[in-house]
């Protein structure tokens, strides 16, 4: 059968949220990959202002099976560009009929459509990941015009080994996060990420539907400020589907940031200790991060030097669909 054959192509709607993280995960394991999802982390994309699922979604189903699936965000950077990124993927058993290449077809159709009414007259771009090592993947991409831009690491730091000392730096306090400095982690976000690539400011709402997560943690989430000043911002958080099918607790820390003010002092270094011995006390196995192979401020060598060591990278794709 083809995969113009009998399959049911319409956007995701709530109700199948378990069928949707049924076939991540069935991806996941046969990529050899462990980003495992839960229905309830999918229904909280419903509430992502960045995404329309009505026309940025689709799933193409066979029958009550879920067997591919898209899905477009929103979001611009600094320089004005309409960077939308992809997420999607095929089951394994229904690969090599040609689905894959229509998803693509489709994300890029979506996003031109997207971006008309949302940034029309902006540059726009289509951004997509994939491992390395799959080279299927890869090979797809670059046949439809998608270009190798930036490559990022997962680093894993094992819990079990032990930490380095935590020297406090002089002037700098390390505080939990409470709900009242959510706007002082806010303001530490997005100025530490600002020279970041592919970064862009999050506004109130979304930084209200990013610390809702179920995943979010504030016990292992820490502030830093330098004379009074919110200086630095380390989150964690942890995600049940990972802890259910591998057996381990995983710290997983999405946002490590310091203002540019507060930069080499040892106070990123600090964050991330202070969450990784809370989590250790707590029985965690390891924590995880992803990293930017070229960040600009090495936070590579920063995760080294405090025991964490590089799993796997992956390349974002990008296509520039309007210049």
């Amino acid at each position: 059968m083809s995969a113009r054959e009998e399959l049911d192509w319409r956007p995701i709607d709530p109700g199948q949220a378990g069928a949707w993280a049924a076939l991540i995960n069935l991806i996941e394991v046969a990529d050899g990959q462990d980003d495992f999802v839960s229905e309830q982390e999918l229904l909280e994309h419903f509430g992502d202002p960045n995404i329309d699922f009505a026309r940025g979604s689709v799933s193409v189903c066979d029958g009550d099976q879920m067997v591919g699936y898209g899905l477009v965000a929103s979001r611009v950077t600094p320089d004005g560009v309409h960077a939308l990124r992809h997420h999607g993927g095929v089951h394994p058993g229904y690969r090599g009929r040609g689905l894959g290449a229509r998803l693509l077809g489709w994300a890029q159709t979506a996003a031109t459509g997207l971006h008309q009414d949302l940034r029309p007259g902006r540059p726009l771009t289509l951004g997509s990941r994939c491992q390395q090592g799959n080279e299927a993947a890869l090979v797809l991409h670059q046949a439809l015009g998608f270009e190798p831009s930036r490559w990022f690491h997962r680093m894993v730091c094992d819990l079990s080994d032990g930490l380095p000392w935590l020297r406090m730096p002089a002037e700098v306090e390390i505080t939990g996060f409470t709900p009242g400095r959510s706007q002082d982690a806010r303001l530490i976000r997005n100025e530490a990420f600002s020279d970041h690539w592919g970064s862009s400011p999050l506004d109130p709402q979304e930084w209200e539907h990013f610390l809702s997560s179920e995943a979010f943690r504030p016990q292992y989430t820490f502030l830093a400020y330098l004379r009074g000043e919110p200086i630095g911002l380390v989150v964690g958080n942890e995600y049940e589907a990972y802890a259910q099918t591998t057996g381990l607790r995983d710290l997983y820390i999405p946002v490590v940031g310091t203002r540019e003010a507060g930069r080499k002092r040892g106070i990123a270094t600090a964050l991330v200790v202070s969450a990784l011995s809370a989590a250790r006390t707590d029985g965690f196995a390891q924590a995880s991060l992803d990293v930017d192979a070229d960040s600009p401020t090495g936070a590579v060598g920063l995760y080294e030097r405090i025991g964490f060591t590089t799993r796997g990278s992956s390349v974002i794709m990008v296509k520039t669909l309007i210049s």
